[in-house]
């Protein structure tokens, strides 16, 4: 009996030590204000903050307290990558949104056993997203990603050959220095067309020392003509009325031309108002399969 008694003792210690050797889980403190955190201490409690949330289930609600805090105290990461982008004409609010989807990013994947700053992660993902979200939104005119690269390329190419002395190189020129074939530079070249458009709008200036505005763009831009269309059938047309006789030919000028109707065309002519429909109808399926076997 006192053999059991030393033996549940001892299994009693040693789990006592074992419970007591355990790191105790880390106590977020309760951060009232994240955004107005300094960033140098937001840099330091980030760290805290991040050990903590490996330790957590996602949907409880201390996950999501430590995540939403991260979160909040390190917006000013996507502040100081986004002003490197506030020459664009896009709005600095969209810009923000973007890069806080690449702090996320970062904070879902951050991983601290590899011993590495979480700023070294975080900047590269949030710069990642905004130059993707520019890629994708900039563009007038959708072409393919190869095409998009291909244009900074020949960007960079043009400039150093313009600063070699190279006034305007040609396709063979910026060929030769991306040593790419010159269908592909022509190729990039006439997409480029396509990153930005002016508005229809837009006044179009006349050439000379003192420039006037002579019109709009959009005046200058044709539309269609339905005329067109009916100008070319009766182009068409001509010869198959050339083949009609004269009595169906007086009929069709009757009908169509003055407009009058089968009763009075019978009484021009001296027949019945069905006489005048079944010549009538005659005359136009013949033209008609004339037409249609001519196209």
């Amino acid at each position: 009996m006192s053999s059991n008694s030393t033996m549940n003792a001892g299994t009693e210690s040693e789990t006592t030590l074992q419970e007591c050797a355990a790191p105790a889980p880390t106590v977020l403190p309760q951060i009232q204000a994240p955004l107005r955190v300094a960033p140098s201490d937001a840099r330091e409690l980030s760290k805290q903050f991040l050990l903590r949330l490996q330790e957590l289930d996602e949907g409880t609600p201390e996950y999501q307290y430590a995540r939403n805090t991260l979160i909040e105290m390190n917006l000013s990461l996507v502040r100081y990558v986004a002003r490197r982008f506030s020459s664009r004409k896009d709005s600095m609010e969209d810009v923000l949104q973007v890069g806080t989807i690449g702090l996320i990013k970062a904070i879902d994947r951050y991983d601290p056993s590899r011993d590495v700053e979480f700023t070294t992660l975080a900047v590269p993902y949030i710069q990642g997203e905004i130059k993707r979200f520019f890629r994708d939104t900039t563009w007038s005119v959708r072409v393919p990603r190869r095409l998009q690269e291909l244009r900074i390329d020949l960007a960079r190419a043009r400039e150093e050959l313009e600063s070699e002395g190279s006034h305007e190189p040609s396709v063979a020129d910026l060929a030769a220095r991306l040593e790419l074939a010159e269908d592909e530079v022509a190729e990039g070249l006439v997409a480029s067309n396509g990153y930005d458009s002016d508005s229809i709008d837009r006044p179009v200036q006349a050439g000379g020392g003192k420039q006037q505005t002579t019109g709009l763009v959009a005046d200058l831009i044709g539309t269609e003509d339905p005329a067109l269309t009916l100008a070319e059938d009766i182009q068409a047309l001509k010869p198959h009325l050339a083949e009609l006789d004269d009595r169906e030919r007086t009929l069709l000028q009757l009908r169509f031309g003055e407009e009058m109707t089968q009763s009075e065309i019978g009484a021009e002519l001296g027949l019945s108002q069905m006489h005048v429909s079944r010549l009538l109808t005659r005359v136009c399926t013949t033209l008609r399969r004339g037409l249609l076997a001519g196209t």
